[in-house]
């Protein structure tokens, strides 16, 4: 259950055009189960999907949903990054975060941390030693997002986002509640501080519901299915949890919820995602996305070399017992 809601019906109403042009879905694939930084499970939302359908995204991780035992929880240890920015969103659970660059904090119900790697950082992400005893549920998403080859070495930057700063709306139906947590959606701006221009929303649609969205036709489109399953598309193309839409051009998304949904999941949930494609080569691997090979090489050296970033001496730790 999402930790920011609200009755739909006292919210602003995002507004149908008549003559916009809905965008056809182009693909619809399943994301993989797979397990990220110390063992907690992951689906690669993004694979089989080209780079060039995502620009200017290039991962995207479902982290849970998953019910942790106590003792269970785990992050990632203290690991580098470079040339993007990492997106953690945390739907329900918590996070604890910390960088070379002074920021962190904790990350929980509905609240985005927002890290621009840039030149170079050092982070941790793990559960707090509370959660790490009790157990409890743990879902989120983390997103990486690409920067034009003039910003890929800016200083790292970090943007605590609360669930409370963003932007709430409703379906036209009133039956849809929007979550704006970047970019502009019907003149409507969520909190997050981007380089490029790009848009991520969380929409939870009650059974039966429609969403039409107005998208920017300049961006690409991406809708990746949370929980529960319904349709995408003017075509009403079946989708289900794990299963992300690419989308073609157009002016608006349209995502309907399933009449009936699952117990686990009464609602559909969906993240819906785009941008204005960078359309610059891509080099990345491991934690370091860069324009080159040679800039790939060079982040490896200056890693090892310890010009990233220092582990302060006040560090987050993973919580062991």
């Amino acid at each position: 259950m999402p930790a920011v809601t609200r009755d739909t019906l006292t919210l602003p109403r995002i507004p149908v055009e008549p003559d916009a042009v809905d965008r056809p879905v182009r693909s619809l694939t399943i994301a993989p189960s797979g397990f990220e930084g110390e063992g907690f499970p992951v689906r690669r939302a993004f694979a089989g999907v080209t780079l060039a359908d995502l620009d200017p995204f290039v991962h995207m991780d479902q982290m849970g949903e998953v019910e942790y035992a106590p003792g269970e929880p785990k992050g990632t240890p203290w690991h580098p990054h470079r040339g993007f920015e990492t997106v953690t969103y945390m739907i329900d659970g918590t996070f604890q975060h910390q960088d070379s660059h002074g920021g962190g904090g904790v990350i929980t119900d509905g609240a985005t941390q927002w890290m621009t790697a840039g030149a170079g950082i050092l982070h941790i992400e793990t559960p707090p030693e509370q959660l790490v005893i009790s157990g409890g549920l743990f879902h989120g998403i983390q997103l990486w997002v690409n920067l034009p080859s003039r910003d890929k070495f800016v200083p790292p930057r970090y943007q605590s986002l609360e669930g409370e700063q963003v932007s709430l709306l409703s379906s036209s139906d009133g039956g849809s509640l929007v979550r704006v947590i970047a970019g502009d959606v019907a003149g409507y701006k969520g909190p997050g501080s981007t380089h490029t221009p790009i848009a991520v929303v969380h929409a939870t649609l009650s059974p039966g519901a429609q969403l039409v969205l107005p998208w920017a036709r300049d961006f690409n489109a991406l809708v990746y299915v949370l929980a529960g399953e319904g349709a995408v598309g003017t075509e009403m193309r079946p989708a289900q949890y794990g299963q992300l839409a690419v989308f073609g051009p157009g002016d608006q998304i349209t995502v309907r919820a399933g009449e009936s949904q699952e117990s686990r999941s009464p609602n559909m949930e969906v993240l819906i995602l785009g941008g204005q494609p960078i359309g610059e080569p891509v080099a990345a691997y491991g934690p370091f996305v860069m324009t080159t090979r040679d800039e790939l090489v060079k982040a490896f050296e200056d890693y090892q070399s310890g010009r990233l970033g220092t582990i302060p001496a006040n560090a987050l730790m993973p919580y062991s017992g």
